[in-house]
């Protein structure tokens, strides 16, 4: 079976990606690389720019995997901060976005990632979301494999612990209706591009 690398320079990611990978049996490669973002808040483009930039560091197929956080009734910007999380600067202070949003009610949010495979010839882009709410203060310290200081306060949908303050098995299980990009590109990579290339070379 084909090798693809994983590119991103957050190894939490990683270990949480791999994870999904190995479960269906499925290698991967991964390269720590911090990538270049371009200034526009929509993950899908920065991912295809991203991938590009990782492609032509390998020059072999590859994938990046983007997140974005959206907060549905942050005060006169709905939906912030979006694709510009890390930017932002609200993932790395939490204190000051408990304290922009502590008078709003309504703390409905979501976690949003796209994860983009590109093999030299094609883009092939796949979304996962996470819905949820934001606690009201800091909980909980298990930031051991997380990919954002954000699970200290994002609670998922239909749970009453923040995902720093579960177990790991209480993350893996939880019944939260959330999708994942990476389990779609996986179904995906399976049952439709590694058939389409065994028959690319099948033709040759």
């Amino acid at each position: 079976m084909e090798t693809i690398t994983y590119v991103t320079g957050n190894h939490g990611k990683y270990l949480s990606v791999k994870r999904i990978f190995t479960e269906h049996n499925i290698d991967i490669k991964y390269l720590k690389k911090d990538l270049e973002e371009p200034n526009i808040n929509d993950i899908e483009i920065i991912s295809k720019a991203k991938v590009i930039e990782a492609y032509k560091t390998l020059g072999t197929p590859c994938f990046v995997k983007d997140s974005g956080f959206y907060i549905d009734h942050y005060p006169k910007c709905p939906g912030y901060p979006g694709a510009f999380v890390k930017r932002s600067g609200i993932s790395t202070n939490i204190k000051a976005l408990l304290k922009t949003m502590e008078n709003i009610k309504i703390r409905t949010c979501k976690f949003v990632d796209c994860l983009t495979f590109y093999d030299g010839e094609n883009f092939y882009t796949f979304f996962g979301e996470n819905e949820g709410s934001l606690a009201n203060s800091i909980k909980g310290n298990d930031l051991s494999k997380a990919q954002s200081e954000l699970w200290k306060v994002f609670i998922p949908k239909h749970c009453t612990k923040t995902l720093a303050e579960m177990t790991e098995e209480e993350r893996l299980t939880r019944k939260d209706d959330r999708t994942s990009a990476t389990e779609l590109f996986i179904a995906w990579y399976k049952e439709t591009y590694l058939k389409q290339e065994s028959k690319k070379l099948s033709l040759s």
